[in-house]
């Protein structure tokens, strides 16, 4: 090396080199601040690590899903295409039952062969689905959450072992709900830690006004770990839908990845609802998509008229400035199609 490149010439004035030298002293200086040494804590945590976006967690945070059916809507296709595109990490898939999709066997068997599907077509991390076999759980005698009765389910057993080996401080896992939440209150009940390890993002209910009801769909099916998850984990519920027969049409699907996990798209696409209320997909949009959230509502948990009030149905939620939950209002809700078709046309996506 010259001596030009490591010292400031004669005349006292800085060099390029200098320059150089002195913005990397800087840049090591800011890593050492944001990132530490080792045998110190990092100078990050979940009020200062600024999420990308409107939500609390972003594409950086691990993702579980739980779900019931496989075949009336695209959550399960943009949940793995998201995580081989930029987004976040598939930890784990739950598949449960519920009153909608009644066989846990057939559920099963649906989400293995999309799972096979997604594995030959070349996307990466998709990890293999957890049955997990339960009732709806049932409200106490004394009406108190912690005397609830646990099932101990295989999903609640997941939910909890993965976010003890994957949450961090500043990035807690979230679990994506589209079926009945009775996996994530059991998650609870066996370790009440997990509500600093795990956020909440459910598909779920309806919109009156800026207040968030717990009904159908989805809110419907286990009041009882309703009323469990909105208050005691960090909760975002997603009510808006929208038209996804317009993501995947008739006409879209000659245009499909050539691969096993295109042709499995294609023979979903006729099995869609066209129910305005389906849309199980919402939660891992809202996640991730760029601007996909329009407007969110910093919200809590009305218990003032107590459990099963109206029946069927978790407490609704409220506006309020330092609530456990937000409430998605409104949805920029063409940004799925036009985030769709350009990752499935990207060969990166497919490991190519």
């Amino acid at each position: 090396m010259d001596r030009e490149r490591c010292h400031s010439n004669p005349a006292g004035n800085p060099t390029p080199a200098d320059s150089r030298l002195r913005m990397v002293v800087i840049s090591l200086a800011v890593l050492v601040m944001v990132v530490g040494i080792p045998g110190c804590e990092r100078n990050l945590n979940a009020g200062t690590d600024t999420p990308h976006g409107p939500l609390t967690v972003d594409e950086r945070n691990p993702v579980i899903i739980s779900n019931d059916g496989w075949s009336d809507n695209w959550g399960p296709e943009y949940t793995v295409l998201l995580a081989n595109s930029g987004g976040p990490e598939l930890a784990g898939i739950i598949v449960s039952a519920s009153k909608y999709w009644e066989d846990l066997n057939a559920n099963l068997t649906g989400w293995n062969n999309f799972v096979a599907a997604a594995r030959d077509g070349g996307l990466r991390g998709v990890p293999d689905v957890t049955a997990s076999a339960s009732n709806p759980l049932a409200a106490p005698v004394d009406g108190q959450i912690e005397s609830t009765v646990a099932n101990h389910s295989a999903g609640a057993k997941l939910i909890v072992e993965l976010s003890n080996s994957l949450s961090l401080p500043w990035r807690p896992v979230v679990v994506l709900a589209a079926t009945r939440l009775t996996d994530i209150a059991d998650a609870y009940l066996m370790d009440r830690g997990v509500v600093d390890r795990v956020v909440v993002v459910a598909s779920l209910g309806s919109l009156s006004g800026a207040k968030g009801l717990m009904t159908g769909p989805n809110g419907d099916l286990d009041p009882w770990a309703d009323w469990i998850v909105a208050q005691r984990f960090k909760y975002i519920q997603v009510s808006t839908v929208y038209d996804q027969l317009q993501d995947v049409t008739t006409d879209d699907l000659p245009d499909l990845p050539k691969n096993r996990f295109g042709d499995w798209m294609a023979a979903k696409q006729p099995k869609l609802s066209n129910l305005s209320s389906a849309g199980d997909q919402m939660a891992a949009l809202a996640v991730v998509v760029p601007n996909f959230v329009a407007t969110v509502v910093r919200s809590r948990s009305d218990i003032s008229a107590g459990f099963n009030s109206p029946v069927g149905q978790g407490p609704p939620l409220i506006p309020s400035s330092d609530g456990n939950a937000w409430l998605v209002t409104a949805i920029n809700s063409g940004l799925a199609r036009a985030w769709l078709w350009p990752t499935l046309g990207d060969p990166h996506t497919f490991g190519r």
